[in-house]
């Protein structure tokens, strides 16, 4: 776990962006209490899928498709390019 200081962020915040997307994010303290973080996008995007029930329950769905054997090839799903 990576925590940064509000101080230190604002006077190094390109840096602390390189560092987000090494390590996916940064916590973010004031006055010595952890209040915020810094994420790297893709994390971000892929928290947001997670709260989207529809995508949820397509995943549900995939998962139960797969394990019964219901997949399709390569061929299938993108026909020869």
């Amino acid at each position: 776990m990576y925590i940064v200081s509000a101080t230190v962020l604002r006077n190094n915040l390109s840096e602390a962006i390189k560092e987000a997307k090494k390590k996916d994010y940064l916590l973010i303290a004031k006055r010595g209490k952890i209040t915020s973080a810094l994420v790297d996008v893709d994390l971000f995007e892929d928290l947001l899928a997670l709260k989207d029930k529809n995508y949820l329950k397509s995943i549900k769905k995939a998962r139960e498709e797969y394990e019964k054997g219901e997949i399709f090839s390569h061929v299938e799903v993108f026909g020869e390019i």
